[in-house]
């Protein structure tokens, strides 16, 4: 076996939601964690791993991504395994999935149909599944090649074309009023949610929203602070939905917490367009829990991923204050939670583990801090109100 394969080629023929998957390194400084998540996301996907296959390729083969001798040894390996898909660690063209498609005899997928086929799993609301399907109808859209007129159902096909409309124009006409369709739903549920937006500003309610990159804990800390039974995994995209929850600091009053859904290296762009009403909650929020694996060595890597996403929704002037979480698995002796203040004073770095609840309360800190710094801004608007309790004192 090459040294470039890895595997467990052991009762492999006829498992179902077998893969292998194959990584080309194209002058990426980040080849061995692109790979990490491939594996990650494939476990995600319930797949069952067969084989790695590793090469370096100067420049992408225009007709099939990798090289003639690669494809043949791919194509030698699905024989011995008996792997039921191949799963390319590089985003391919249509032209480059329909040739090695014929090529393999068998399904060809690139990472980004890997990302939308998991959403696609965990899309439980019906918000979150109209903007899966819109992203895989967007995703589609690029490589569309034939045989989407299933998309059409109650007419059946017949009928359809118009004069010399061929079949792919008649995919892609039916496919566009798919998506047009879909669009116009969610923005509908778009204006649902500004309007509950507006509401929450009209009654001064702080609205606070938990990012990060996926896996780091966001949905635990999410459940520890609001004491709720969001569904947390240790595995990507555990989240998908939105949770919104009421969360009271004592002494200081409400404020509405979102846990959202998380963020990926070259998280797939239709993903981010279809989000983009599930995404403004956290442009609209007024402080952002960044939560970032503190045990993981990619950490650095990981937040700059999140802040690129950040400033491509245009949420990178929201404030954040950043969360360490997973100190319980750090090298470190027990009781390193704590907290750092930046030059003006305020809460910017916590640590804690949301799982063993060390330093929750600088979280719950922060927030009042938080609803406290917002106080002279509600005594603008309410003159009548003289003193309040946090020392906030109108003049007259």
């Amino acid at each position: 076996m090459p040294d470039n394969i890895t595997g467990n080629f052991t009762n492999a023929i006829n498992k179902e939601n077998t893969t292998i998957l194959v990584s080309l390194n194209v002058d990426s400084s980040k080849y061995s964690e692109d790979l990490e998540e491939l594996r990650q996301l494939a476990i995600s996907d319930k797949l069952i791993i067969l084989a790695e296959i590793k090469s370096k390729r100067h420049k992408p083969n225009p007709a099939t991504y990798a090289g003639k001798g690669k494809v043949e040894e791919i194509a030698r390996i699905l024989r011995q395994t008996g792997a039921q898909l191949v799963i390319f660690n590089n985003n391919l063209s249509s032209a480059q999935q329909r040739n090695l498609r014929i090529y393999l005899n068998c399904r060809v997928i690139d990472r980004t149909s890997l990302i939308l086929d998991i959403f696609a799993q965990r899309a439980k609301s019906h918000e979150g599944k109209l903007q899966v399907e819109l992203a895989q109808l967007q995703y589609l859209a690029t490589h569309l090649v034939r045989g989407w007129t299933h998309l059409e159902r109650q007419k059946g096909g017949i009928g359809l074309r118009g004069p010399g409309e061929t079949q792919l124009e008649t995919d892609r006409r039916l496919l566009g009023k798919r998506v047009k369709l879909l669009k116009e739903k969610l923005i509908k549920l778009q204006s649902r949610r500004n309007i509950q937006r507006r509401t929450r500003k009209r009654a001064n309610v702080i609205s606070v929203s938990i990012i990060g990159y996926t896996n780091v804990g966001k949905s635990t800390l999410f459940n520890s602070l609001t004491r709720t039974n969001a569904y947390a995994a240790n595995k990507l995209f555990a989240t998908l939905d939105a949770t919104t929850r009421k969360l009271y600091i004592p002494g200081h009053g409400p404020l509405v917490i979102s846990d959202t859904v998380g963020f990926i290296r070259e998280l797939p762009h239709t993903l981010i367009a279809a989000f983009k009403a599930t995404l403004e909650e956290t442009v609209q929020s007024d402080v952002l829990l960044h939560v970032v694996d503190a045990s993981s060595p990619n950490r650095e890597e990981q937040i700059e991923e999140v802040n690129k996403v950040l400033q491509e929704i245009g949420a990178d002037t929201v404030p954040q204050i950043l969360i360490l979480n997973k100190i319980d698995l750090t090298n470190e002796s027990q009781g390193t939670s704590g907290y750092r203040r930046n030059e003006y004073g305020r809460i910017e770095l916590i640590r804690l583990s949301a799982k063993t609840g060390e330093g929750l309360d600088f979280i719950k800190l922060a927030l009042a801090e938080v609803i406290k710094q917002s106080k002279p801004q509600w005594c603008k608007i309410l003159p009548q109100i003289k003193t309040l309790d946090d020392g906030c004192t109108i003049t007259n």
